[in-house]
């Protein structure tokens, strides 16, 4: 068999040739082969995301000339699974985006903009969002950089949509420092607290309006596996988390019968490289290693927008306060 990028990490592992030079590679970091258990089936290629620019591309692009005679072959795609378009899905529709400049948020605004919607992009890292723009130059995407903590933001995401608002996808948020209540700070609690529900609740009220006088809508606010139990995170993110869902359900009984649906997604193990805060909590961490271990999977930002983008589309009519675990059957343990 041909090794590539594009060859999933586990057809690479059970590969005479590939399996011992991933392990090879593993032994010079000095890091545990094991840790590679919940990607198998992701492709090689998605280690370089994945490892925060500790991996560069040159790493991977050796590995597969290793593999093939000094040679990089030619890559028929990916092995796995693949990202299916539905042409026209969000035609003539409006959709808000947080964090779309990167990780969940932009793979979501991507794959609606593809279907034909008009995207509302916001994120607080603008050379990204314009980066994002310019990748799809013939999408109809509206990109509003911006503070969501700050009323000023949202107030110019809103007035960027204009009346008609046919859905939002409060995708932007952050990690806390995986501490337990009593070593969380006041500073770490405050923003992701304001970050990762204060932010999301008030765009969704801003929203409200314009879905409320169309008599139609979709929310979608993304909560986690933290927001599903207690070891997945820190005090502070599995709050703001458990808390999502409460505003989703919420939302969803105040809202359905006015025609707006509010649904939520969490997700498992994603490998989008979203980075950590610089100083993790030693006995927070330790507390929570056994935990993560047992993740049976790691998705990609693509599959988890495949699941954002069917409960903001109409193929999720009858679906209203549904929390859909997207964790690859982790939330099933």
């Amino acid at each position: 068999m041909t090794l590539t990028a594009n060859s999933t990490i586990g057809t690479w592992m059970n590969d005479p040739v590939g399996g011992p030079l991933i392990r090879g590679l593993f032994e010079k970091t000095g890091a545990d082969p094991e840790l590679l258990t919940p990607v198998l089936g992701l492709p090689l290629q998605q280690l370089v995301a994945m490892s925060q620019g500790q991996l560069p591309q040159s790493v991977v692009d050796d590995l597969v000339r290793a593999a093939n005679g000094g040679e990089i072959p030619e890559d028929r795609g990916p092995t796995g699974w693949t990202e299916q378009i539905t042409p026209g899905r969000f035609a003539g529709k409006t959709i808000i985006v947080t964090g779309a400049a990167s990780g969940i948020g932009r793979a979501t605004a991507s794959r609606i903009a593809r279907e034909g919607g008009r995207v509302i992009a916001s994120d607080i890292a603008a050379d990204k969002l314009e980066a994002f723009r310019a990748e799809h130059p013939d999408a109809d995407i509206v990109t509003v950089p911006g503070d969501l903590t700050k009323q000023d933001a949202i107030d110019a995401v809103v007035a960027a949509a204009g009346d008609r608002i046919d859905g939002l996808a409060n995708v932007a948020g952050i990690n806390d420092d995986f501490s337990p209540a009593g070593e969380t700070t006041d500073a770490v609690w405050d923003r992701v607290i304001a970050i990762n529900l204060t932010a999301p609740f008030k765009l969704m009220r801003a929203v409200l309006p314009a879905m409320e006088a169309a008599g139609r809508g979709a929310i979608l606010n993304v909560s986690s596996e933290a927001g599903l139990r207690g070891n997945a995170s820190g005090n502070a993110y599995t709050a703001s988390k458990h808390g999502i869902i409460g505003v989703t359900k919420s939302g969803a009984v105040m809202y359905g019968p006015k025609g707006i649906r509010v649904n939520s997604v969490a997700p498992g193990g994603v490998a989008t490289g979203i980075p950590m805060p610089p100083h993790m909590s030693e006995y927070g961490s330790a507390r929570l290693a056994p935990f993560q271990q047992a993740i049976p999977t790691v998705a990609t930002a693509e599959q988890l927008a495949a699941s954002i983008t069917f409960l903001l589309s109409d193929d999720a009519v009858n679906i209203n306060g549904a929390i859909l675990a997207s964790d690859g059957g982790w939330s099933a343990q």
